[in-house]
């Protein structure tokens, strides 16, 4: 399990200054993958026209390329800007399965100032259950620190 409060001084360092937002999701991505071995695909997705997703800076195997708001767990946390916490992906209905080693996911929207939907943050799991809400609260601290001034 990550320790968060470390995590969350090591990635502020890190981009302090940073305003271009594929490099803070690069260095944000790489962190937090790197932070937990419960983290098997960790990665974004940014908002690139009216109601759509594309992949964006990830670590871990491949990701799906294009995502719309209207499908799948992502495409959930776009549209209600919203964390989703999906504790089995073969119980949410329209899951994507971008990885057939998925089991479990957390998606969060990030959010720029204003409230500007920038894209959002998948973190896939190969085990049930992985994330629960205080996964949820360190990691959308993490992302308004990271991405709000923007």
């Amino acid at each position: 399990m990550s320790d968060y409060d470390d995590l969350s001084a090591r990635i502020r360092a890190l981009c302090a200054g940073e305003t271009d937002e594929v490099a803070l999701m690069a260095t944000v991505a790489c962190e937090l993958h790197h932070s937990d071995d419960r983290f098997d695909w960790t990665g974004f997705y940014r908002v690139v026209g009216p109601e759509l997703l594309k992949i964006g800076p990830y670590q871990g195997g491949h990701g799906c390329l294009v995502i719309p708001f209207s499908r799948g767990v992502c495409g959930a946390a776009a549209r209600t800007r919203t964390v989703q916490i999906v504790p089995d992906v073969e119980a949410f209905p329209g899951h994507i399965a971008c990885s057939s080693s998925t089991r479990s996911e957390i998606v969060l929207p990030v959010l720029g100032a204003r409230g500007r939907l920038i894209g959002v943050l998948d973190i896939d799991s190969d085990r049930p259950d992985a994330f629960g809400q205080a996964d949820a609260d360190a990691l959308t601290a993490i992302l308004a620190d990271a991405f709000g001034h923007l």
